[in-house]
């Protein structure tokens, strides 16, 4: 057993626990560790005549984490150097070696050449619906614009080819999109695709259902999805506020925009996600150049947002019974 460094050993005496300390603890109890290892084992490298790889285990949390604190590369291994409870959550010690920021990338490279972001997704959907967190009983769909840089002064001279601008609103967006399909009992993500910000929402839409639905919300952009989705679905695609200003007062306006209010209600909840990933996790902007790349981050992020949504239903359920 290795010696505690002065300052794990300070670390381990103090009482208080931060935020960050208190949702490590809850991610530690909820993340299917056991799965996400399965997947990614064949892939990492094995003892050789090279260097000793770090533990898995310990890439596995230190990617993580990367994705809950929104940290590069660099980052990433300065906070591993400078916070103890980030050390604690990866199996690290100060007297032990810690993963550089070339060993941080690289093991996020396997990940993006193996396409093991979508198996991590899974998994962790997997454990949802067995914990019956995932009815699919109906879906809600949206998409949201993520930023990426517009400017050329980069070694190319030119904007990602991949991202493209479109407008909303007034106002212009150079970009993609994340679509999602949502369930619309638990507000969890099942369904991903991105695309470059100028496609319409539309077309994603046979894409975003997992098929099993029998009903399916959309707000006013998904006009004409019943003739995309070759199958029996009852649709609640919200009204254009527009269409709705026109019709003269009365009681028949009042009941049209009461029914616009109980589908606004559910799609409410498509927006969770999203802000979840956005303020909580940190995504202002997209983190790479190309779809693919950003596509695997999108994957990661909402994985851990529907974990981060259930933490209290799955706690609930690992935790011990008191008598």
């Amino acid at each position: 057993m290795s010696q505690l460094s002065f300052s794990d050993a300070e670390y381990a005496g103090k009482r208080k626990k931060t935020r960050r300390e208190v949702f490590l603890g809850e991610m530690e109890q909820v993340v299917p560790w056991k799965a996400l290892l399965k997947v990614i084992e064949p892939h990492y490298p094995v003892a050789g005549r090279g260097r000793r790889p770090y533990p898995l285990e310990a890439m596995l949390r230190v990617h993580l984490m990367q994705n809950w604190f929104a940290l590069s590369d660099p980052a990433m291994e300065e906070a591993l150097y400078e916070i103890a409870s980030l050390r604690n959550f990866a199996g690290l010690k100060l007297s032990e070696p810690i993963p550089d920021e070339t060993t941080i990338l690289n093991f996020r490279h396997m990940l993006e050449e193996s396409d093991l972001a979508e198996d991590i997704f899974k998994q962790v959907n997997a454990l949802l619906a067995r914990k019956g967190l995932l009815l699919k009983r109906g879906s809600i769909v949206d998409a949201t614009i993520i930023a990426a840089p517009s400017s050329t002064k980069n070694a190319e001279g030119e904007r990602d080819p991949e991202m493209h601008q479109t407008k909303k609103g007034n106002q212009w967006h150079f970009g993609m999109k994340a679509h999602i399909g949502v369930d619309a009992d638990s507000g969890l993500v099942h369904t991903v695709t991105t695309t470059a910000a100028n496609e319409a929402d539309v077309e994603q839409v046979a894409d975003l259902l997992h098929g099993k639905e029998q009903q399916v919300w959309a707000d006013s952009g998904y006009r004409g999805a019943q003739d995309r989705v070759p199958r029996e679905v009852k649709w609640y695609i919200a009204a254009r506020p527009s269409d709705i200003a026109k019709l003269p007062e009365g009681k028949a306006k009042a009941r049209v925009q009461q029914r616009e209010h109980r589908k606004a209600s559910v799609r409410a909840k498509v927006e969770h996600p999203f802000r979840v990933i956005k303020r909580q996790f940190g995504l202002v902007k997209v983190r790479f150049k190309g779809l693919q790349k950003n596509t695997q981050h999108l994957l990661t992020l909402f994985a851990l947002s529907n974990l981060w949504m259930a933490r209290r239903q799955l706690m609930g359920q690992v935790r011990p019974q008191i008598a």
